[in-house]
């Protein structure tokens, strides 16, 4: 049974919720950051250090070990290939959260995990321009890395979109100050359209599940039941959370993308591609995944932007969000079809 638990990150987002859960299982927490972003969780023993220097790796590897290693903030192969050559013998189990962008087929194929991913095999084809494959690889290349210094202590987690408080990227915050602002709300493509997003909370429960498996490499996607909700009902719950008079008017996807519309990033969750949403959770699930339903995560999201805290920065989050002139000029053209 794991009783101790080092945090790569462990500040904010997903990292400080992986700590949360593992401080409420009664574990001994250890973060490993460097104390320059979000805050430490309140009973957490916090080591101060850069991950992408070999010096303070080694005296990291010396204050073990450590029953698992969580992985929230390996970002590029070069970092995580450092951390888990350096850490190998520091522990019996790694979680490393990767993410579904590692696979050739996303977002234009549906997917499990036995599909190929940007380490083995190219794009497939016709991959559109506005899809940045090179995060893909990078993070294919990192989970490559791990699996050679890590072998059967490694579990991979592939989440999809994470949502929830602290989100840094801000999808569901600029969703929801949008919506607040209330009037009338362009809303992207069919409004039955699935999502599939999943709580911080629930990956970080599930990461600490799977840091208690003894032995046997594993590979999981994360996302939510494919009934987990459809752009329609996300929205009007952001519309019911936020106690807003705004109205959705929907406009047809094809249409938006012929005017200039930026999906996935100006309107957050809209995406056309047929594999965005259609990747499997089942053997998540099966293996005990649970996903809140996204009434709780939305709410949740709004008591904490209400209660006047804010994200750490991220050069991600400068592209989210649709201007309000654009959004008239939009609407506009909609109406004078």
């Amino acid at each position: 049974m794991t009783s101790s638990v080092l945090v790569m990150g462990g500040s904010h987002f997903l990292g400080r919720a992986v700590a949360a859960e593992a401080l409420r299982r009664g574990w001994s927490v250890t973060v490993f950051n460097r104390g320059k972003t979000g805050r430490n969780p309140d009973g957490a023993h916090a080591i101060q250090g850069d991950r992408t220097n070999q010096d303070d790796l080694v005296r990291l590897a010396g204050i073990g070990p450590w029953d698992a290693i969580i992985d929230t903030s390996g970002m590029s192969a070069d970092v995580v290939d450092l951390a888990t050559r350096t850490l190998a013998e520091a522990t019996s189990r790694y979680v490393y959260v990767s993410t579904v962008s590692v696979y050739a087929g996303w977002p234009l194929i549906p997917l499990t995990e036995d599909l190929p991913t940007l380490a083995e095999a190219d794009p497939v084809s016709g991959m559109p321009d506005d899809v940045v494959v090179s995060y893909g690889v990078d993070k294919a290349n990192a989970e490559k890395s791990a699996r050679a210094n890590l072998g059967r202590a490694l579990t991979i987690l592939r989440p999809g979109v994470i949502l929830g408080p602290e989100e840094y990227v801000g999808r569901l915050p600029w969703w929801l100050r949008r919506i607040e602002q209330g009037g009338r709300v362009l809303a992207a493509g069919n409004p039955d359209q699935t999502i599939a997003p999943v709580d911080a909370r629930d990956v970080a429960t599930f990461a600490c599940d799977r840091a208690q498996v003894a032995s046997g490499a594993e590979v999981f996607n994360l996302t939510a039941p494919k009934t987990h909700a459809t752009m329609e009902s996300f929205l009007r719950t952001c519309i019911e959370v936020t106690g807003s008079d705004a109205t959705l008017e929907w406009v047809d996807g094809d249409f938006l993308l012929d005017q200039g519309a930026k999906q996935w990033t100006e309107l957050p969750l809209w995406r056309t591609y047929p594999g965005t949403w259609a990747v499997s959770g089942v053997r998540a699930k099966e293996a005990g995944l649970r996903c809140r339903p996204l009434l709780e995560t939305i709410a949740d999201t709004w008591a904490w932007l209400s209660s006047g805290e804010t994200a750490v920065e991220n050069e991600r989050a400068a592209h989210i969000g649709l201007s309000e002139e654009k959004e008239a000029a939009l609407l506009a053209a909609w109406d004078a079809r």
